[in-house]
């Protein structure tokens, strides 16, 4: 504020001050002597500010500013706590311990000064707590503090979000001036926007960590798979190894790809969901067939530590407008969940309950619980709980996230519940009765694949040699005739002689990317009627939107399952 804004805020309260009188009121040159001073205490807060190496520092130097001002030895600022909802004091002076112990965190029932001015969102002031009603049980608290009156302003951030209260206190009954307290509310706004700058730094900084700790979690996850992956490929190729250790092998390699094809896939939609492009493809949905096919993808999980399940379902099918795998996905998350925070030999139960307004499913375990302080967080992507971290069987804590987003996108909700460490945890999955519906007719026969489809002439384009030799190796077995390239350029030349049916390309080739291969391919005689395939790692929206719009006619997201290949390969019109 400048001096000039200064002088005229002044001018009624001076006018003011020579007609009342100059024996009752504050002189001119006082009323500007103090302003002058509050200017100057002011610029020197804001330096104090700017030189403070923390969020602490900089709030104990705005106490003291704050007591300078309304001449006062008693103050304390409170940060609100945003998981709780309870006020802390992070810094303070004049008081005992006694006096912080009993105000250490102020609750929102509670109807102290302090969170009145947060819950009215203004400044409260109780010129006499002698004379405040709702300060009864709080009394002795404050006559043994020493203080009978308190001025409480909240901090209010640039957006409206509430960051806490500063408090001054007062050994006799008082009320601060106008003059001061407008003082007081420009000493404030210096401090609220150190208050945001230091949050966001701190966010800032805890977020690189969180990325820090997280990359080294994947790579660690993404390991864990490779060494019974490479155990089982030495037996394998060993000369003493048996047709069951082979077996063996192979259901090894066919379980661990699988848990990274998952972990991979969760990591996809977690993006997706972040950016809002994570997309249902909802239809009539029996809530039974949903379970199964979650009980089929968390079987091995509950199977591996001999769990018992107990399931009670409604008698009557119940009908929701769901995407079906998207919900099994939820399920499917909660129970691998809970088979891997119980203890082997542990009991899970899946309650479901069809009510007038909701539909609700209860995932229990009596597992090793959690704790209360972690439940507000326990949704929140990539947290893992430091308490059972040593106990937990790895993973990249996306699961409960990745739950809590599907559920939303389907108008429900999701909550947790825990009485404690070793007392079990209940999810609870409520899905509106708008998504109920009356049984529909009967579904539309699925077509059977045909399982003797003619061969087809497969063109495999892919720089990752080993990808694109063993997946030729995998399509020969099944019948067809397959040619490999190696590279974009390679692709384009052994397919003008080669007219393939079906081209399956990369779209990473180093020379000619996959984009501009299916433009070649289309542009070609030979290749206007070949079915085209892109294989990517990328499985955005955009991504498939821009593979189509290249002359794709279909887009698969590495890893692809040999199952799923062939079962493609099999409904393609060449195919039959």
């Amino acid at each position: 504020m400048s001096i000039v804004q200064t002088t005229e805020e002044l001018t009624p309260l001076l006018t003011a001050a020579a007609d009342a009188g100059l024996s009752e009121r504050p002189s001119a040159e006082q009323l500007l002597t103090a302003e002058v001073a509050a200017l100057v205490g002011l610029n020197d807060l804001s330096f104090r500010l700017w030189r403070s190496s923390s969020l602490e520092d900089g709030l104990g130097e705005t106490l003291v500013a704050v007591m300078e001002l309304l001449s006062t030895d008693k103050g304390n600022i409170q940060l609100l706590d945003s998981e709780s909802q309870t006020l802390r004091i992070v810094a303070h002076k004049g008081f005992q311990a006694n006096f912080l112990d009993f105000f250490s965190a102020i609750s929102a029932e509670d109807d102290t000064a302090c969170r009145r001015a947060l819950r009215q969102g203004q400044r409260v002031i109780i010129e006499d707590v002698e004379l405040d009603q709702a300060y009864g049980n709080l009394r002795p608290a404050v006559r043994a503090a020493g203080y009978r009156a308190v001025v409480s302003t909240p901090l209010i951030g640039a957006t409206g979000r509430r960051l806490g209260v500063v408090s001054t206190h007062f050994s006799r009954a008082v009320r601060p001036t106008d003059q001061e307290l407008r003082h007081l509310d420009l000493y404030l706004r210096q401090v609220t926007a150190f208050i945001e700058r230091c949050q966001m730094e701190k966010a800032l900084l805890d977020a690189n960590h969180r990325k820090d700790e997280f990359l080294a979690l994947l790579a660690h996850e993404l390991r864990n798979p490779l060494a019974p992956i490479r155990y089982a490929l030495a037996g394998a190729k060993s000369a003493a190894c048996t047709a069951t250790q082979r077996a063996h092998a192979e259901d090894v390699i066919e379980r661990q790809v699988a848990n990274m094809s998952r972990l991979l896939d969760d990591l996809l939609d977690i993006s997706r969901m972040s950016i809002g492009k994570l997309e249902l493809r909802k239809q009539a949905t029996e809530l039974t067939a949903v379970l199964d096919a979650a009980l089929e993808a968390a079987g091995p999980s509950l199977e591996a530590k001999g769990h018992t399940l107990a399931i009670d379902l409604p008698l009557q099918p119940v009908w929701l407008t769901a995407d079906p795998m998207r919900l099994a996905q939820v399920f499917s998350n909660l129970l691998i969940n809970a088979a891997k925070y119980t203890n082997s030999g542990g009991r899970i139960e899946i309650v479901a309950t069809a009510e007038s307004e909701d539909v609700t499913v209860r995932v229990r375990d009596n597992g090793i619980g959690i704790e209360r302080e972690t439940l507000p967080r326990l949704f929140a992507p990539f947290f893992q709980c430091d308490a059972v971290g040593a106990r937990a069987e790895g993973g990249l804590g996306m699961g409960l996230a990745l739950a809590r987003g599907l559920v939303t996108l389907h108008g429900g909700s999701i909550a947790a519940f825990s009485e404690g460490t070793d007392r079990g945890s209940e999810f609870l999955v409520r899905l509106p009765s708008r998504l109920a519906q009356a049984r529909p007719g009967s579904a539309a026969p699925v077509p059977r694949e045909n399982s003797r489809a003619r061969a087809l002439r497969v063109l495999l384009a892919d720089d990752n040699r080993d990808a694109a030799d063993t997946c030729a190796s995998l399509l020969e077995l099944a019948g067809h005739e397959v040619r490999t390239a190696y590279s974009g350029r390679g692709a384009l030349e052994l397919a003008a002689s080669f007219h393939p049916h079906v081209a399956l390309l990369d779209i990473g080739l180093p020379d000619l990317d996959g984009y501009q291969l299916a433009q070649r391919f289309r542009e070609a005689g030979w290749g206007k009627d070949a079915v085209l395939i892109a294989v990517t790692g990328w499985g955005r929206e955009e991504d498939r939107k821009r593979a189509f719009a290249a002359g794709f006619d279909q887009h698969l997201v590495k890893p692809i399952a040999g199952e799923a290949l062939q079962g493609l390969l099999r409904a393609l019109p060449n195919g039959g």
